[in-house]
């Protein structure tokens, strides 16, 4: 075998980020004329078909035992939690502000890993993940209209990025085990049925009408954002070397922010620039500090 050239793992990885890079923007057009509860588990269906598929062609084992229980705590993290939130809470909220908020999750995913794997990292870890968070809260605040005006999009925003950290920590404990694309399929067949019960109930109370744009965004959201998305995420973390690999996470929201005022048409103040920025740098100095020996 031909071994991987240095940088074929940071084009992978790029090419993953850049995939995701769209999911905010694409769930803020869906959810224009699609329910927010069709477009959070419709999307998750999508992508477990899709995964359903992947698994049988390659022949993968079933996974055992324990290994259930943790991908359901991966399932309840990226496939029930982070989708379901981030649709309501885009209904309300714009993309460009969802990308900041959200801007927080590589320091709260590397936090979880901490508290995972019982690791013991330095005070100057904790103090620049809790200063991402403070600066992530006062952006909140500060386009709420100020303290103790907190949006009830930002509870929801917030309460994604806790859920997709401890689905990707465990996650990343559980790939280990069985390989990476590998859990994250598994746990979209984990939560498929539940999703369906979702998809269906969501169908029932409101038919879901949208324009062909609207309609193309929530295909995206399917087939990119939950499956494809992670093929090319996973492959160049796999190739790594991941702790390099990991931190071109920290690219996506800036992207997120741009595709928000390229495509939507929403209008980047220096606020949403200068909380992006912040959040950003807490989040890759909370990665470096915890990889330093």
């Amino acid at each position: 075998m031909i071994p991987a050239r240095p940088t074929t793992g940071l084009w992978w990885g790029m090419l993953g980020v850049a995939a995701f890079s769209f999911t905010v923007p694409f769930t803020r057009v869906a959810v224009g004329g699609l329910p927010p509860l069709f477009i959070g588990s419709g999307r998750a269906v999508v992508a477990a078909l899709l995964a359903a598929v992947a698994l049988s062609l390659a022949r993968q084992p079933f996974p055992r035992g324990a290994q259930w229980a943790r991908l359901a705590v991966v399932a309840g993290g990226i496939v029930v939690g982070f989708p379901l939130l981030t649709s309501f809470a885009l209904t309300a909220a714009p993309a460009s502000h969802g990308a900041v908020v959200i801007a927080l999750l590589p320091a709260a995913t590397a936090t979880m890993a901490v508290l995972r794997g019982r690791e013991r990292p330095s005070a100057a870890f904790w103090m620049v993940t809790g200063a991402g968070a403070l600066a992530a809260i006062a952006f909140a605040f500060a386009q709420s209209g100020g303290f103790g005006q907190l949006h009830w999009t930002d509870l929801l925003l917030f309460g994604a990025v806790i859920a997709a950290a401890v689905g990707y920590a465990e996650g990343g404990l559980l790939a280990r085990e069985l390989g990476a694309w590998q859990t994250v399929s598994w746990a979209l067949v984990l939560a498929s049925p539940l999703m369906v019960f979702l998809t269906a109930l969501a169908i029932a109370h409101q038919a879901p009408s949208g324009t062909p744009v609207e309609w193309a965004a929530f295909v995206y959201l399917g087939v990119v954002s939950m499956f494809l998305g992670f093929f090319a995420w996973y492959h160049g973390l796999a190739i790594g070397p991941m702790a390099r690999i990991s931190q071109v996470q920290l690219v996506q929201p800036v992207l997120t922010i741009c595709w928000a005022g390229l495509l939507l048409g929403e209008n980047v103040t220096w606020t949403t620039v200068f909380g992006g920025l912040a959040v950003v740098l807490c989040a890759g100095l909370a990665v470096r500090v915890r990889l330093s020996p």
